[in-house]
C-alpha cells in the first residue's frame, strides 16, 4: 500500500506537492469515488485517476533544457504564452519542470515525469546550488556584494549565505555583471536580492544547476540527463556530496 500522492507522483503526472493539491480539490477518484484525504493508501489493484485520466506506470525519464526568455515554467498557460512543454511534443510521458525560471529569465532548467525526483530537488531541506548571471543597472559597490553574501533581509526573511562574484564592469555603460549562486528557490529570489541594494536585474541567466552546465546547448535546446548524472542529483540532494 502506498499514499495516494505519491502514487500520483511517481506515474508522473505532477509533483508530490502538487498532487496533494489536485486531491484536495477533489480531482483525484479512486475506484470511481472522489478521495480528498491526503492520507489516503491505495493498492496496486486500486483504480486511480485524475481528472477522468488513469494513472498507470510510466518510464521515467529527465531531460536539461535551455529554457529561452519569454517562455513560461509549467506546463500549460491560460494566456496561451508558449511553455517549456512545448519545445517537448516528441516525449510522450507527462512531463513537468522540476522547480521553475521566471519568464523573463533564461537558462537552465530540469524536466521529468519522477515527482520523487523533481520532490527532492526542491524541497527546502535539500540544498541545491544553482549558479545565476546577472547585467545590472548600475555598479554595486563591493560591500553591497558581501551584503547579499552574508545574506540580505527581504520581506519574506533573510536569504541564506550566497556565493557572489563580480564578472565585468562596464562605467562607460554604468553596467555590471555578477555572478551568484544560490540554494534557496524563493519567488523571483535573484531579482529581489539585487533589488534590495538598489539594483535593476536587466538580464538574468540561470548558468549552472549542481554540476550541471549549459555546455552545448543553444536557448531553446535540450538534451536528455545521463543515468549517472540522474544518480548524482539524488546523491547530491540526500548527502550534499558527490560520489
Amino acid at each position: 500500500m502506498e499514499r495516494l500522492q505519491k502514487v500520483i507522483a511517481q506515474a508522473g503526472f505532477a509533483s508530490r506537492r502538487k498532487a496533494e493539491q489536485l486531491i484536495i480539490e477533489g480531482k483525484v477518484t479512486v475506484n470511481g469515488k472522489v478521495v480528498k484525504e491526503l492520507g489516503t493508501k491505495v493498492s496496486a489493484s486500486d483504480k486511480v485517476e485524475v481528472s477522468g485520466v488513469p494513472v498507470e506506470g510510466q518510464e521515467k525519464v529527465y531531460f536539461l533544457f535551455y529554457k529561452p526568455r519569454g517562455v513560461i515554467s509549467a506546463v500549460s498557460d491560460d494566456k496561451n504564452r508558449k511553455v517549456v512543454t512545448d519545445y517537448f511534443p516528441f516525449v510522450e510521458q507527462r512531463i513537468f519542470p522540476v522547480g521553475r525560471l521566471d519568464y523573463d529569465t533564461s537558462g537552465l532548467l530540469l524536466l521529468t515525469n519522477d515527482g520523487e525526483f523533481a520532490n527532492l530537488l526542491t524541497h527546502p531541506r535539500y540544498e541545491i546550488d544553482k549558479t545565476y548571471v546577472a547585467r545590472l543597472n548600475g555598479i554595486p559597490q563591493r560591500y553591497m556584494l558581501k551584503q547579499l553574501a552574508s545574506g540580505i533581509k527581504l520581506e519574506d526573511g533573510k536569504t541564506a549565505p550566497a556565493k557572489v562574484k563580480e564578472i565585468s564592469v562596464d562605467k562607460k555603460k554604468q553596467r555590471a555583471t555578477i555572478e551568484i549562486t544560490i540554494h534557496e528557490g524563493r519567488n523571483r529570489q535573484v531579482r529581489r536580492m539585487f533589488e534590495a541594494i538598489g539594483f535593476e536585474v536587466q538580464k538574468l541567466k540561470r548558468e549552472r544547476y549542481a554540476f550541471l552546465t549549459l555546455k552545448g546547448l543553444n536557448a531553446g535546446e535540450l538534451r536528455e540527463l545521463t543515468a549517472h548524472e540522474v544518480k548524482q542529483l539524488r546523491t547530491l540532494a540526500e548527502t550534499g556530496m558527490l560520489r
